[in-house]
């Protein structure tokens, strides 16, 4: 592929010009509304900064949540933007509106060096839609904020496997480059499906076997290992024939589950005990019983402490890992081990030269709640359903278009 980067913007020049960057910010927000994960934001902030330090004129546009094409108060980034201000340095101002009257006086008042965050662009119908004239409509007026003379930076590759206005759309009106992260990511996934060193491991996690379905056909022929825990873990146990008591089941990939069995024996491998408990609750009565002894009446929330060794001692002579999807329900205490041990001997192949990356999502927030050191992965991805899709083999559009 033969896509301009950051670098190649700022070597032509940014100097008073207007720069849209699609930023991936959407973080996740407790009750009272305040940032539990900065993660994203802080991920985000080099391209940023680059851009400001070279003297443009920062248009940021991002999302948060699923509001559904109309604005949200609960959804606003009002909080982002502070947090984003706090991480810059400097003073992030936001718009009222996402392309409206309030974003485009914002913009024209922009001198050298500011930014202007948009208020969530999915407030704007036309973001997702599936219409190409309503995107095309909503890309022109985002163009209209950065000016003729305008470039488009995609930054936000937790985003780039969806054909929306914001990430594909602008691309086609705007000189276009892949922003520091985007640009990262693409590298780190290549390198995981072109020649990885082996032994090559997957650790995959979190609900549904329907999810992963997809990654697990495309990875389980070239992998030496494959890990499952998780949720889904027990459709595959149920697929032995085993009875799972009240967890997590999705009985219509059974079959299916016993096929991938039937065909990848010798790769994959399921947990041999299970923490079980008597309710999904943090405080719930539980115990560990081996895999094919759970009783009625309890689910599964973790695997158990035979499983996390065992699988602990495949990961830390592993030479390349890539992890998507936590072990157990990590954000109980009582049910955070089994993805704990993951990690930490996730971490312990990193430090013995392995290539390891932490695809994403509930991975790299299990990362950070639990504590562990972020140096302690070769790469933590921003993005979970796009670096699924990539390992899937689909192209995606927010890359494709960037394509010269």
């Amino acid at each position: 592929m033969a896509v301009k980067t950051l670098q190649d913007l700022l070597t032509e020049g940014v100097e008073g010009r207007g720069v849209l960057v699609r930023s991936d910010l959407n973080v996740p927000l407790d009750d009272s509304g305040q940032i539990t994960d900065p993660g994203r934001i802080i991920a985000s902030v080099p391209t940023i900064k680059a851009l400001v330090e070279a003297g443009a004129k920062v248009v940021v546009t991002a999302h948060l949540g699923r509001p559904k094409g109309e604005p949200d108060p609960k959804l606003s980034l009002a909080p982002v933007a502070a947090k984003l201000a706090e991480e810059l340095g400097r003073n992030v101002q936001l718009a009222g509106d996402v392309v409206g009257q309030d974003a485009l006086a914002r913009s024209e008042g922009l001198t050298d060096g500011d930014v202007l965050l948009l208020e969530n662009i999915r407030f704007d119908a036309r973001e997702t839609s599936k219409d190409d004239a309503d995107r095309a409509k909503l890309a022109a007026a985002l163009v209209e904020l950065v000016g003729d003379d305008g470039a488009f930076v995609s930054d936000g590759f937790g985003v780039v496997h969806r054909k929306q206005a914001s990430v594909y759309d602008v691309a086609k009106l705007l000189p276009h480059y892949a922003g520091t992260l985007v640009a990262a990511e693409v590298e780190v996934l290549a390198t995981l499906t072109q020649d990885p060193e082996r032994p090559y491991a997957v650790v995959l996690g979190g609900s549904k076997v329907s999810d992963k379905l997809a990654v697990i056909e495309a990875l389980a022929p070239k992998v030496d290992t494959l890990v499952i825990g998780g949720g889904m873990c027990f459709t595959f146990l149920a697929a032995q024939g085993l009875s799972v008591g009240t967890s997590l089941l999705q009985e219509e990939m059974i079959d299916t589950c016993k096929d991938l069995l039937d065909r990848f024996a010798d790769v994959i491998h399921l947990p041999r005990d299970i923490v079980v408990a008597s309710a999904f609750a943090a405080d719930a009565d539980s115990k560990v019983v081996p895999a094919h002894e759970i009783p009625d009446g309890w689910m599964g929330l973790d695997i158990g402490p035979e499983s996390a060794a065992r699988f602990a001692a495949l990961l830390t002579e592993a030479k390349t890992v890539f992890w998507n999807g936590p072990m157990g329900v990590f954000e109980f205490e009582n049910f955070a081990a089994g993805t704990r041990a993951v990690a930490e001997a996730i971490g312990t192949a990193t430090g013995k030269g392995a290539f390891t990356v932490v695809g994403g999502g509930d991975s790299a927030a299990a990362v950070r709640a639990l504590g562990l050191p972020e140096d302690g992965f070769s790469h933590i991805s921003t993005g979970g359903g796009a670096s699924l899709e990539y390992l899937e083999g689909k192209e995606l559009p927010g890359i494709a278009v960037l394509d010269d």
